[in-house]
């Protein structure tokens, strides 16, 4: 894969969710087609956490953490949702012309500390579902090197009926998001793609990006890709090879609210290239 960027770029890439080498756990969501024509269309899709892209085979992403939403931005309903070994899948019907944004995001606070007994110690534990509530209830407040993260993650993908539409792309505020300046399904080979990261509504500058072509297994390199957003939180670059492309983005500061001391965002899309 060959990527121009317009920026500076950066091999400095921070992953909250694991370590971005072409062998650690990467989570997607991943549409059969990102656009369509016609009346009443329906996209499949596949979510998990595997090793590589995107071929399932560690662990699947649960459907209730999962949404939809329409052109409009009501909610659309998943259809023959199954979870399986190594990954779920879900179908949408696609009624409404316009751009329909499939997506799962959280947001919490996660802190680890050393206890009387020297051992490093974690919260949330591994797996479960805990509240902000929860924190204060579980984690002591006397805890030794004790170190609190405020962070969120979003994971998404978009498909689009008949022409793209705009009116639900965007930051709502929360988290690390992206503001598409280049539509994400009208992407094309040799062309500038501009995007824009915000974090909690304001530009995220200095975010890391990663950007790798799907289909790994077929070649001896990953050949990823590593941008950084100048001071508006913008990136712009081109690809020159078609296909599904995963990009994860990163952000870190110290502007987190109490009892946080450091704020972190992280943020995945899969996006389809097409030829020009």
């Amino acid at each position: 894969m060959k990527l121009s960027s317009v920026l500076t770029t950066s091999l400095a890439v921070l992953t909250l969710f694991a370590s971005t080498s072409s062998n650690a756990h990467r989570i997607w969501i991943k549409p059969s087609h990102t656009v369509v024509s016609g009346e009443a269309e329906w996209v499949t899709f596949d979510a998990a956490i595997a090793n590589g892209l995107f071929y399932p085979d560690h662990f699947p992403l649960a459907l209730d953490r999962v949404n939809a939403m329409g052109p409009d931005g009501n909610a659309i309903t998943l259809e023959n949702g199954h979870k399986g070994k190594y990954r779920s899948v879900f179908d949408i019907e696609l009624e409404q012309e316009g751009t329909y944004t499939i997506y799962s995001a959280s947001s919490g606070l996660t802190a680890r500390w050393v206890d009387d007994n020297g051992q490093r110690q974690f919260w949330p534990p591994r797996g479960s579902q805990k509240s902000n509530a929860d924190f204060y209830k579980e984690v002591p407040k006397s805890a030794k090197q004790l170190e609190v993260s405020e962070r969120s993650r979003r994971v998404e993908t978009f498909v689009t009926a008949g022409m793209p539409t705009y009116d639900t792309l965007g930051a709502t505020g929360r988290g690390l998001e992206l503001e598409p300046g280049t539509h994400p399904n009208d992407l094309y080979t040799g062309e500038t793609i501009n995007f824009t990261f915000m974090m909690d509504g304001k530009p995220a500058a200095g975010t890391n990006i990663l950007l790798v072509k799907g289909a790994e297994r077929y070649r001896d390199q990953a050949d990823e890709v590593s941008l950084t957003t100048n001071n508006k939180g913008e990136v712009s670059f081109s690809v020159d090879e078609p296909g599904m492309y995963w990009l994860e983005a990163e952000y870190q500061d110290n502007n987190a609210e109490a009892p946080a001391t450091q704020r972190q965002g992280s943020y995945v899309a899969v996006l389809e290239v097409l030829s020009l």
